[in-house]
């Protein structure tokens, strides 16, 4: 059975926390993320000549699996898997892995020896075999190594999450700088001068058409160990990461200066108030400062940015991500930033949400930079997403659908009101080179006014209407079925408020354009459903979700009333939930439906079968299209068991107060009720409580018939949908994969963006009704009526004042 990416990465996670201890995780990171190196290597390369990564004879995962349970087993796999390994690879250094014999982080003795052994322990799942679970131009492995990364960072608290720039983040970058437009090659140069674990640096090649060579260089030295190990992981083996701090001591050169490259990319740490410690800027022998000035000693944001112009080509591409006070700080900073706007090399500029970086909750930017077209620029393409991204525990994240307009908007120059322009020259001079996003584009969603007019003598304002006009361009007549004039300049509602919805739901023209809707879905739905049927083993679950998201925008660009951007997200959320898994499996396996017994261990490590399932086509699917009366007879005994067991609840309620029939039991059941009619056989004056009792018992009789009735059928369905699986062709297979999971769920989902559409209509005419329905006289009236009554009763009352 081929390895699923969400329980690969959730099934490692949990393992790892669970052995975490007392340790603080940006340390234990580097243990486990070690250990998925060495079984990654191991599974891939071991006994394979000419192979990127060399595991030597006994340094392999299995001989360290011999290790496990020995006394010395930290300062054996030191000595026996991490030196032959790091020896044998010119990428590698003993210095890229932590010490294994470390009691201070893993305990001594016994402690550590359990640790250890029980770490390996992870790994040696059966499923856990990469040699069988890559497709070619998918990196489940550097995806796993990624999202442990990515929950370590979130684990690390502020001051240790640096080392991890979002995976979405990077994402933006890698799609902005261009090069996957580029014609690239083995001689396309791509550096990261603050690299950290290379996420980002890997982002950009993924999005590369072609390979590229990679350069970085990372400051901390179990970082840039990490660093290394996932471009290997991210089958980069040829990546040079170096160690050492970039502006005291840069590694790539061309003899005395700096080595230029094609596209840079960087996330510095921000605000790095001690950059300059070591170096001499007035006197830079690289001559970073000279041409744009000095940053300020306790500032160094510019210093990294000015690191990276001087690092590119004269027809490089740069992109970093930096605080929002480098757009606007001054004295120094704001010479450097009119001189490098002067230059023309600022392309654009990128707002983000708040709170995304791991170690910090301040909101970033990314700047372009980009020398080729310097000279021709009249303006900075600038962009405020900071309004759009989705809340994931204590940090934001940005969706795909965030991701995909920031690119789009960049990419084609597209003017979005509230979003993104093109900023002439002309505006920023103006501006005294104050490049701050809030003074060039307004992000914030503007109030819903009061009209105080119409809060006075009624009225809906006119102008609340005509900003619904993409409703009433689609539906013209559907405005005066809602509305009729009042007087200039205001409207009254032409329904009862409670018919507003059924007005437009059921309006002739909103009924076409839903129907047209649901049909432009169809139209997409059809086209897809042959594509994916004709997916095959070896085929790229990048690829299939690229083409049918693409496909999926592109389908609804221009679509009245309708966000495509949303449209677009419900496949994606679909995709990353459930369909990537099966694409996956359909990579490795090919069409397959099989099912597998559900193995769990319970508190005392006994194994427990909890039935069966099937990843590809869960029974459900089965059930309704085969066995859909099987179903319906056990939904009819599920209803009728729930109505047995309401009518007892109720006896029991209706007789269990003070003197009633159960007032004295402590627990009602059958052997309770028998043994209280036992004890009242004999008495006359307890007819009325026998017979309680006695309905009490027919009840749970009836009860007790119908789960057993309820659970035989459920054991035949089961039995009958299982013995289904052996007998299903491949035609079947893809129509209950296609048909019936993947294009019903979206199916299911797109409908529900029409209803929020047709909801959130119905909603604000409601709002407005409900705003003007009272006018203030007639409240200040009704006032006065309640007040007149209280004073006469308060009067009757005797009292006065």
């Amino acid at each position: 059975m081929a390895l699923k990416k969400s329980e690969l990465y959730g099934s490692l996670w949990q393992s790892c926390d669970a052995l975490r201890g007392g340790m603080d995780a940006s340390q234990y990171k580097d243990y486990v993320l070690s250990l998925l190196f060495i079984k990654y290597v191991s599974d891939k390369y071991a006994d394979i000549p000419y192979a990127p990564i060399t595991v030597p004879k006994g340094a392999s995962f299995a001989d360290m699996v011999a290790l496990k349970g020995k006394p010395d087993i930290g300062d054996q796999i030191n000595k026996k898997i991490i030196a032959p390994l790091a020896e044998a690879n010119q990428q590698l250094s003993q210095a890229d892995f932590p010490d294994f014999n470390d009691a201070v982080k893993l305990g001594d003795g016994k402690e550590k020896v359990d640790r250890l052994t029980d770490l390996i322990s992870i790994f040696q799942n059966p499923a856990l075999d990469f040699s069988k679970n890559r497709a070619e131009g998918d990196d489940i492995l550097g995806d796993a190594y990624e999202y442990l990364m990515q929950h370590f960072a979130t684990e690390s608290g502020k001051s240790k999450g640096q080392f991890y720039t979002p995976a979405e983040v990077s994402r933006v970058i890698a799609q902005i700088i261009g090069i996957r437009a580029a014609k690239t090659s083995s001689d396309t140069t791509v550096y990261d001068p603050t690299c950290g674990s290379g996420s980002l640096l890997l982002k950009v090649a993924d999005e590369s058409g072609t390979a590229v060579t990679l350069y970085g260089q990372e400051k901390d030295a179990a970082t840039s160990g990490l660093a290394r190990m996932n471009m290997i992981l991210h089958n980069m083996p040829t990546a040079m990461i170096v160690q050492g701090n970039t502006l005291t001591d840069p590694k790539f050169k061309e003899g005395d200066t700096l080595k230029t490259f094609d596209y840079v990319v960087a996330n510095p740490p921000f605000s790095d108030k001690r950059w300059s410690t070591g170096l001499d800027p007035l006197n830079d022998k690289y001559e970073r400062f000279k041409a744009f000035g000095v940053p300020p000693g306790k500032q160094g944001d510019y210093a990294y940015l000015l690191h990276i112009v001087r690092s590119l080509r004269s027809a490089g591409t740069g992109a970093c991500i930096l605080p929002h006070g480098v757009l606007f700080r001054g004295n120094a900073e704001a010479d450097i930033r009119r001189a490098l706007v002067r230059k023309g090399y600022i392309k654009g500029i990128i707002g983000l949400p708040a709170n995304l970086f791991y170690g910090t909750g301040i909101p970033a930017f990314i700047v372009v930079i980009d020398k080729k077209d310097a000279q021709a620029r009249k303006g900075i393409f600038m962009i405020d997403a900071a309004q759009g991204f989705m809340k994931d525990g204590p940090k934001n994240r940005l969706r795909a659908q965030d991701i995909h307009k920031m690119v789009d908007a960049f990419t084609r120059n597209l003017d979005v009101p509230g979003f993104s322009r093109m900023v002439s020259y002309e505006e920023i001079e103006k501006n005294e080179f104050n490049l701050n996003l809030p003074r060039y584009i307004d992000s914030q969603k503007a109030e819903d006014r009061q009209d105080i007019e119409g809060h006075l003598k009624g009225g809906i304002p006119q102008l609340d209407i005509d900003e619904l006009q993409p409703y009433w361009n689609v539906c013209p007549g559907l405005r005066t079925a809602l509305f009729k004039p009042f007087r200039t300049g205001y409207v009254a509602l032409a329904v009862d408020e409670a018919a507003i919805k059924a007005t437009i739901f059921e309006h002739p023209e909103f009924k076409t354009f839903i129907t047209g809707m649901n049909g432009h879905f169809s139209a997409w739905r059809d086209a897809n459903a042959k594509k994916l049927k004709g997916l095959k083993a070896g085929c790229h679950p990048k690829e299939i979700i690229f083409d049918l998201s693409e496909g999926l925008l592109a389908h609804y660009a221009g679509k009245p009333l309708v966000n495509k951007y949303d449209v677009y997200q419900h496949l994606m959320d679909y995709w990353a939930g459930t369909m990537q898994d099966d694409c996956y499996l359909i990579a490795a396996d090919g069409w397959k439906a099989e099912t597998y017994r559900i193995i769990e261990k319970d508190k005392k490590g006994k194994d427990k079968d909890k039935g069966w399932t099937c990843d590809l086509i869960p029974k459900s699917l089965i059930v309704a299209r085969y066995f859909a009366q099987d179903q319906a007879v056990i939904d009819k005994l599920i209803q009728e068991v729930e109505a047995a067991a309401a009518n007892l609840e109720e006896l029991e309620e209706e007789h269990g107060v003070e003197d009633g029939a159960f007032a004295e039991f402590d627990k009602i059941n059958r052997a309770a009720v028998i043994a209280r009619l036992k004890e009242i056989k004999a008495d006359k004056d307890a007819v009325e409580e026998k017979e309680i009792l006695g309905k009490w018992l027919d009840l749970n009789a009836q009860e007790a018939d119908l789960k057993k009735r309820l659970k035989e059928a459920d054991a035949a369905l089961d039995t009958k949908a299982y013995n289904q699986y052996p007998t299903l062709s491949e035609a079947e297979i893809k129509t209950l994969a296609v048909d019936d999971k993947w294009l019903a769920v979206l199916d299911s989902d797109i409908h529900g963006e029409m209803d929020r559409i047709s909801h959130t209509l119905a909603q604000r005419v409601r709002t407005l009704a409900e705003r003007y329905e009272t006018p203030l006289p007639d409240l200040a009236r009704r006032a006065a009526d309640v007040e007149a009554k209280v004073s006469a009763h308060l009067v009757e009352m005797g009292f006065t004042w």
